[in-house]
C-alpha cells in the first residue's frame, strides 16, 4: 500500500480541476484511493467525502467574494441536502461495494450526458418560489444519493441548475456552497459509523487539495467561460464513468 503516497500529488491536480465546475472531487478521490489499497467503505468514502468537502468550501469562498452564488437557490437546496445524506448513508452499509460501483457510474454517465448536450428545457431565471421548490425537492433527491454513493453530490447539482435556468459559471459557483453542506453532512454519518482514519494519509491530502482548491476556483472566476465549464465537466465525468464501469464488471 506504499503507492497511497501518491494520493497528494494526484489529489492537487484533481481538486484544481473540480473546484473550477463547482464539485468537490469525490468521484475520483473516492476510487482512486480504492484502487490504492483503501478499504472501500471504511476509508476510501469517508476520506473521499473529507477531501470534497475541502475543496468545495474553499472554492465556495472564493464564488461567494466573487458573487457568483445564487443565494435564493443555495439555501433552500443545501438545507434538504444537509438532511438526507444519513438515510443514502445507512442503505449504502446495507449494499455490497459492486452495486455501489455500478451505481455511481451510471449516475456519473447520466450527468455527463446532460451537460455535454447543452438541453436545457427552461432559460432564464426562477421565481423565488421556483427557487424555494427548487431547492427543496432537488436538495431532498441528491442528498439521499450523495449520502448512498459516498459523493458530494456536484455530479447531480451541477446539471439540476443548469436545466433550471441558470448559467453554467453560476451553477458550478451554486454548486461549490451546496456541496459543501451535503459533503459536511455525509462525511460525519460515515466517520461515526465505519470509518477507520489513517490520520498521515488525510492530513497529507487536505493540505493538497486546500491549496489546488484555491488556485482553481480563483482561475475559473477569473478566466473560464460557462462553454468551458460545460465541456471540463463533461469529459470529467464520462472518463470517471468508464472506469468504474470497467472496476464494476471486472469485480
Amino acid at each position: 500500500m506504499t503507492e497511497i503516497y501518491l494520493a497528494p500529488l494526484l489529489f492537487f491536480i484533481i481538486a484544481f480541476t473540480f473546484s473550477m465546475i463547482g464539485m468537490g472531487g469525490s468521484q475520483l478521490y473516492v476510487p482512486i484511493l480504492f484502487w490504492l489499497g483503501m478499504d472501500f467503505k471504511t476509508q476510501a468514502i469517508p476520506l473521499g467525502l473529507l477531501l470534497n468537502v475541502a475543496n468545495s468550501s474553499s472554492a465556495a469562498l472564493t464564488y461567494g467574494r466573487e458573487k457568483m452564488i445564487d443565494w435564493k437557490i443555495a439555501i433552500p437546496f443545501s438545507t434538504a441536502m444537509i438532511l438526507l445524506p444519513p438515510l443514502g448513508t445507512w442503505v449504502n452499509i446495507s449494499l455490497p461495494t459492486k452495486t455501489i460501483i455500478i451505481i455511481f457510474a451510471l449516475f456519473t454517465i447520466a450527468a455527463a450526458a446532460l451537460m455535454l448536450s447543452g438541453w436545457r428545457p427552461k432559460q432564464g431565471g426562477l421565481s423565488s418560489k421556483g427557487c424555494t421548490i427548487l431547492g427543496i425537492s432537488g436538495g431532498s433527491i441528491v442528498g439521499f444519493l450523495a449520502g448512498l454513493l459516498g459523493r458530494g453530490g456536484g455530479a447531480f447539482v451541477v446539471p439540476l441548475l443548469y436545466v433550471a435556468g441558470l448559467e453554467a459559471r453560476a451553477a458550478g459557483a451554486t454548486s461549490a456552497f451546496v456541496v459543501t453542506c451535503s459533503g459536511a453532512s455525509g462525511f460525519l454519518s460515515h466517520i461515526l459509523t465505519a470509518a477507520q482514519p489513517q490520520w498521515i494519509t488525510w492530513i497529507s491530502c487536505l493540505v493538497s487539495v486546500l491549496i489546488a482548491s484555491q488556485l482553481g476556483s480563483r482561475f475559473m472566476a477569473a478566466k473560464m467561460k460557462s462553454k468551458y465549464v460545460k465541456l471540463v465537466f463533461g469529459t470529467v465525468l464520462l472518463g470517471i464513468a468508464a472506469a468504474l464501469l470497467f472496476q464494476g464488471v471486472s469485480m
